[in-house]
């Protein structure tokens, strides 16, 4: 299959958790004028829910993901 570099740089929210090297969870991905799902892999374990940004795309709807909270979101208190 081809790889689908429309996805990569996208953020979604995780329907089903990661486990790291362990196994892959599913995304729900905001692309295309709407919403599509792919298997998703990270490094470590995520939990569902957690929102992520997707950091590769591979074969067959799989992408790799890490965790991401969005800078423009954090309040003027949580600067490093």
């Amino acid at each position: 299959m081809i790889r689908d570099d429309a996805v990569f740089g996208c953020t979604g929210v995780l329907l089903i958790g990661t486990r790291g090297a362990a196994g892959p969870g599913e995304v729900l991905v905001r692309i295309r004028g709407g919403s599509e799902a792919f298997l998703a892999w990270s490094a470590e374990p995520l939990l569902a829910g957690t929102t992520v940004l997707v950091i590769e795309s591979r074969d067959n709807r799989q992408v790799d993901v890490m965790e991401w909270a969005d800078p423009l979101d954090a309040s003027p208190g949580d600067a490093d």
